[in-house]
């Protein structure tokens, strides 16, 4: 009888079930978004100090990276512009128009 000494008596409980865990919720930190605003414009305002100084990139690859910035922006503003039903329309459009060279073939063991 030694080994069912330590053992508990009563009945079961479960985690997150009673009635000290529903009454405690976490409230959301509204000072936290205006943090996380506030790092990232202090960062922004970082980078634009450090650039200058050790900005040692010749003017063409200034360039470079300026075109790509433009060039990605056009891109996300072209994504964009429509919602996935009109992306989907579109696609389905598109395969509408294809010929039956590009369906899949049926594959059977029995032929």
């Amino acid at each position: 009888m030694s080994e069912y000494e330590s053992a508990h008596k009563g009945a079961l409980r479960l985690k997150g079930v009673g009635d000290v865990s529903e009454a405690k919720k976490k409230k959301k930190d509204k000072s936290n978004s205006r943090r996380i605003q506030q790092m990232m414009a202090s960062k922004k305002n970082e980078e634009e100090k450090r650039k200058p100084a050790l900005d040692k990139r010749t003017p063409a690859q200034i360039a470079f990276e300026k075109m790509q910035e433009k060039r990605q922006m056009e891109r996300i503003l072209k994504k964009a512009s429509k919602t996935h039903k009109q992306r989907v329309e579109d696609f389905n459009r598109h395969l509408d128009t294809l010929t039956e060279h590009y369906d899949i073939p049926k594959v059977s063991w029995t032929k």
